[in-house]
């Protein structure tokens, strides 16, 4: 298979996203050339300060466009959406609080998200977050988790995971092998959390394995370093903690897409050659590369993709991988429905609103821990 070839295979594995509210040429580019199999749209690809007719007919024309010029029927159109401060398109989708405040709600908050989720064409959101909320300096985890504590964020989680698989969204469960504990935010720099196998067995691994038993179908990793699990690299990277931890150990056998390589956390790691192949090695299906931070041009996604490309012709990575993976990928999106944008009408968006009020007022006891920053968190 030519060079050119294998950059367009990556497509199959790689999830991006665009620039704005319409196509750039380098948009066009990247959907025409790589082929993504998903997008994961943010607040700026919406139109915001204009009426709902408005801004909702300019994504429709933005998703057709995107499907067309990928020249793909069947794609993962994916968003951010957990509530609070993590909620991308305008209004009137509605406001929920974060997810630690609607826990005893979490399959109607869940069930009345995918109902607004599929008018918009999207099919899968980036959600639950399994992390639990444990460290109460946890700058951009926090109230994102549903618990402080194994049993209440797993409990709450799988409502919401049900809850969301009922009304047909596809959900992935984050960030494996969890992020509640960290202190840093793996957006600005690379987490460390000197927690052994057994410390993660004992907390963090619950959420993850319980969901795991229910079947949740992705699961995306955290960039943090676990040093006495695997010294090397981030548990992006790392074959012991996706490979002998998420799916020998703990059984699971669907996809794992990476968290946002634009992140600072891994950056610079994609710019050494060999690092795709590791990722792959190690467990990962699918890379999203969100070009939100650092790579709104061309060069670092293509250099992404040249990488695998490069990976292949030196045998670094092998083509089993690449096909155990590519069998993950396509058992995922044969399980994908794909769904068109339409509005919806003023009663439903009357009654989550209603149900967002309710929430709010269901859990005064938040932690001190609520100035998160997750604009632009995955």
């Amino acid at each position: 298979m030519s060079a050119t070839s294998n950059i367009q295979r990556f497509g199959n594995h790689l999830i991006i996203g665009i620039s704005g509210t319409t196509l750039s040429d380098d948009d066009k580019r990247i959907l025409s050339e790589l082929k993504p199999i998903g997008i994961v749209f943010y607040g700026k690809n919406f139109r915001d300060n204009t009426p709902y007719e408005v801004w909702l007919q300019s994504f429709k024309e933005l998703s057709e466009q995107i499907r067309e010029y990928a020249e793909r029927d069947e794609m993962l159109m994916s968003i951010d959406h957990e509530g609070g401060r993590v909620i991308r398109p305008p209004l009137p989708i509605t406001r929920f609080p974060y997810a630690f405040l609607f826990q005893s709600h979490a399959r109607e908050v869940a069930a009345a998200m995918a109902v607004e989720l599929k008018s918009l064409g999207i099919n899968v959101s980036w959600a639950p977050v399994a992390d639990i909320f444990s460290n109460p300096t946890n700058p951009i985890i926090g109230p994102r988790a549903f618990g402080t504590t194994p049993e209440t964020a797993f409990s709450a989680a799988l409502e919401y995971y049900l809850g969301l698989k009922e009304s047909g969204i596809i959900s992935c469960a984050k960030h494996f092998p969890g992020h509640g504990d960290t202190s840093k935010d793996s957006h600005l720099e690379l987490p460390v959390l000197n927690l052994t196998v057994e410390e993660l067995r004992n907390r963090e691994l619950i959420p993850f394995k319980r969901l795991i038993d229910e079947q949740v179908p992705m699961i995306m990793t955290a960039h943090i370093l676990f040093p006495k699990i695997d010294a090397d690299v981030p548990a992006t990277l790392s074959k012991t903690i996706l490979t002998n931890i998420l799916r020998e150990e703990l059984g699971f056998t669907g996809a794992i897409v990476s968290d946002d390589l634009d992140m600072k956390a891994v950056g610079d790691m994609y710019k050494k050659s060999g690092t795709v192949a590791q990722t792959f090695n190690a467990g990962c299906d699918l890379f999203m590369v969100s070009r939100n931070i650092n790579s709104l041009s061309l060069e670092r996604t293509y250099a992404i993709a040249q990488d695998f490309s490069n990976c292949l012709g030196n045998d670094s990575l092998s083509e089993s991988v690449v096909a155990a993976s590519q069998a993950r990928i396509d058992k995922l999106l044969a399980d994908t429905p794909q769904y068109p944008v339409y509005p919806l009408d003023q009663d439903t968006l009357q009654r989550h609103a209603q149900l967002a009020i309710a929430c709010c007022f269901q859990n005064s006891d938040i932690p001190e821990m609520v100035n998160v920053s997750p604009l632009n968190a995955m």
